[in-house]
């Protein structure tokens, strides 16, 4: 079984590979790009990519772009994830470049879209102390003025905003409806959230790091009297959430491509050591109960392989189409599977899995997190259950 892709996009994987085999292909060269796994971004790396035209694959030609269709973008992130590229900030990248590209005015787009082909990173920041999955409920205010809008609150889980130019915020501008018959607790919460343009270095935003297994990934966002022009709104005001609901099948797709890549890296760094560690006078890895693990692994994988680029496919066939069920399916499958593959590839490693002089332990905490961002998995169950009618 496999994936179909046309010669180019066989090409195109091919050529990530052996960009990532050059660029960061040790372990030596990682530690150093990385500042031994403290930063999960290497800008010179980005910048590299970004020459090669790669980073501007999902922008529309008019912006510089190549306005490729998601396979290619799959294609991309897996294969990066798959060679350890230490680009951390594709992903938010991706995800807020889509929504200025759906919403944005055009100067955002100059900006924001010109930016991500030239290397530039952005962020998108909805998360709250008290609005982690019910992103429903939160409570940054941004209020009309004469002038334009002055934002107060804390936001939080921001990942790249450290290195990003622009952040993509969520905030309330105005107050939950509350509907006929409904609770104002549960219902029409929804209503009232306006996306706003946010450049990095705006006075009253101030950005701490959040100390994680990762390193420096994520950030507390502090708004304090912080002034935005008019235009800094993206889309509509008041239709913030629907906007965010039509770029998250879109979200999961992007994070379940590249856990595919971390997947399949975890994998056959297992294959390759379990083939050269002896135990008892012979490879550990033609011992029947080991032999067996990497069978289901592999399973595993390929059914990740297959579910990913048939949503990707689909959506390509209709850019319109929500792809709720499936993009929601995807998501909770890949990273649930690269989190099996990396504690089983820890597992058959023994000590040197748990060890920092290999990248195993660096698989396990990349894939932990991995059900946790983008939406939980219960989260991604529960629309998955909803879909049926539950």
């Amino acid at each position: 079984m496999s994936v179909e892709f046309t010669s180019e996009q066989k090409d195109f994987a091919a050529a990530i590979a052996d960009f990532c085999k050059r660029e960061t292909g040790t372990r030596e060269v990682r530690d150093k790009l990385t500042n031994h796994g403290e930063h999960n971004h290497n800008q010179d790396v980005y910048e590299k990519m970004a020459k090669l035209g790669w980073l501007g694959i999902t922008v529309p030609e008019e912006y510089g772009g190549s306005d490729a269709s998601l396979v290619d973008m799959c294609i991309l992130l897996e294969e990066a994830a798959k060679g350890m590229a230490p680009i951390g900030g594709i992903g938010p990248t991706l995800i807020t470049g889509g929504a200025y590209a759906k919403f944005g005015t055009e100067a955002q787009k100059d900006v924001v879209l010109r930016g991500i082909v030239a290397g530039r990173s952005q962020a998108i920041s909805m998360s709250e102390p008290e609005a982690g999955s019910d992103v429903g409920n939160l409570s940054t205010r941004a209020e009309k003025t004469a002038d334009g809008w002055v934002v107060n609150g804390q936001k939080t889980w921001c990942s790249n905003a450290h290195f990003a130019d622009n952040i993509l915020l969520v905030a309330r501008t105005g107050q939950p409806v509350k509907r006929s018959g409904g609770n104002s607790s549960t219902e029409g919460k929804h209503e009232g959230l306006t996306m706003f343009h946010v450049p990095a270095g705006t006075a009253g935003l101030k950005i701490n790091g959040i100390g994680t297994m990762g390193g420096k990934e994520v950030n507390d966002l502090y708004f304090t009297d912080c002034v935005l022009p008019e235009d800094a709104v993206v889309g509509e005001v008041g239709n913030g959430w629907r906007q965010l609901m039509t770029g998250l099948n879109f979200e999961r797709l992007i994070l379940a491509a590249m856990m595919l890549g971390t997947a399949q890296r975890a994998f056959n760094d297992t294959l390759e050591f379990i083939t050269q560690r002896k135990q008892f006078g012979r490879p550990v890895g033609t011992f029947q109960v080991l032999r067996h693990r990497i069978a289901d692994l592999a399973t595993e994988i390929e059914c990740c392989k297959l579910l990913v680029y048939s949503v990707a496919k689909e959506a390509d066939a209709d850019p319109n189409k929500m792809l709720a069920r499936e993009a929601s399916m995807a998501k909770l499958k890949v990273t649930e599977t690269a989190k099996k593959v990396a504690l089983e590839g820890m597992q058959m490693m023994g000590g040197y899995g748990y060890a920092t002089e290999f990248d195993m332990e660096k698989h396990v905490r990349s894939t932990l997190v991995s059900s946790i961002y983008g939406g939980t998995n219960e989260i991604q169950r529960d629309i998955i259950g909803k879909t049926y009618g539950l």
